[in-house]
């Protein structure tokens, strides 16, 4: 793992020796590190031969608080790595009795996560972008499909230019192809990141328009494309993606841009119950018992 291999040559030329037992940790993640990642200090300690201690100096001497820093660290760094059958093997010790509390933990600490991490000025800034925006785009393949399609359904109520991007019947390109400066484009992808996503992003900078990521972390490479960019956790139990905290910080947005467009956007759903009323779109109210 290339990364692995970029933070022990920074340790050596800080001037600090790198112990036996250290590069023995180092190695062991190198090798192992779909496994290691996931694991705790003291389960890394007995699986290399060294004492739980020797873990958390091994984190310190990299320049981390702690361990479960450097563990997080390390997540961010092989999460896209994940193929998913590794994801099937993280989860080999999980019983499915207990599933539903595991993932129900993990989804709640995601969603913590994010919620202490989130800048209230970047949310502010994206709101700014989509507000001030002439057209919509919004792209999520694959596992990410839902979320863009929750957002784009919603964004058209809101706003009267929005395009969902997808890999149907059509190329993403060929959705995007009108795409000019002015427009913005909401490119999300979480680990395992789509590559097409990343090209369409990259396409949409071309045309001068603004692009917003919403993504899983800093080191995400949709970072380093957007013009602004929102995570949220999705640490998950097993092969299924976790898009709790994701779904959560997209339904703030929504709620937020809805709330600065209170009024046209009640009068737009005053037309629209009228238009529901009228083809039965929802079934009707039941009379109250007399």
């Amino acid at each position: 793992m290339r990364s692995m291999q970029d933070l022990v040559r920074q340790l050596n030329r800080s001037g600090k020796k790198l112990s036996k037992g250290h590069r023995k940790i180092a190695e062991y993640i190198e090798t192992h590190y779909d496994k290691a990642v996931f694991m705790t200090a003291n389960r890394l300690g007995e699986c290399v031969g060294v004492s739980e201690s020797t873990v958390v100096r091994f984190a310190s001497a990299l320049g981390y608080a702690g361990y479960p820093q450097l563990q997080r660290a390390l997540q961010e760094l092989v999460s896209h790595r994940l193929t998913a059958g590794q994801r099937v093997e993280m989860a080999a010790d999980l019983s499915p009795t207990d599933a539903l509390a595991t993932v129900m933990k993990r989804d709640i600490q995601n969603l913590r996560a994010t919620q202490e991490q989130l800048d209230p000025a970047l949310f502010t800034d994206v709101l700014d972008r989509l507000a001030g925006a002439r057209a919509i785009y919004v792209m999520g393949l694959r596992s990410a499909a839902p979320l863009a399609q929750f957002m784009g359904y919603y964004l058209n109520y809101i706003f009267e230019d929005v395009h969902l991007v997808s890999s149907g019947a059509t190329d993403v390109f060929e959705d995007i192809a009108r795409m000019k400066a002015g427009d913005v484009l909401v490119g999300i992808s979480f680990p395992r990141y789509s590559t097409r996503t990343l090209e369409a992003m990259r396409f949409a900078k071309r045309t001068g328009a603004q692009v917003i990521a919403i993504t899983d972390g800093p080191m995400s490479p949709l970072c380093e494309i957007a013009d602004s960019t929102l995570t949220a956790r999705t640490e998950m139990a097993s092969f299924v993606d976790s898009l709790t905290a994701p779904m959560a910080l997209i339904n703030a947005l929504l709620v937020a841009l809805g709330l600065r467009r209170r009024d046209a956007l009640a009068e737009h759903f005053r037309q629209l119950e009228a238009i529901w009323d009228t083809y039965a779109v929802y079934l009707p109210e039941e009379e109250p018992d007399a």
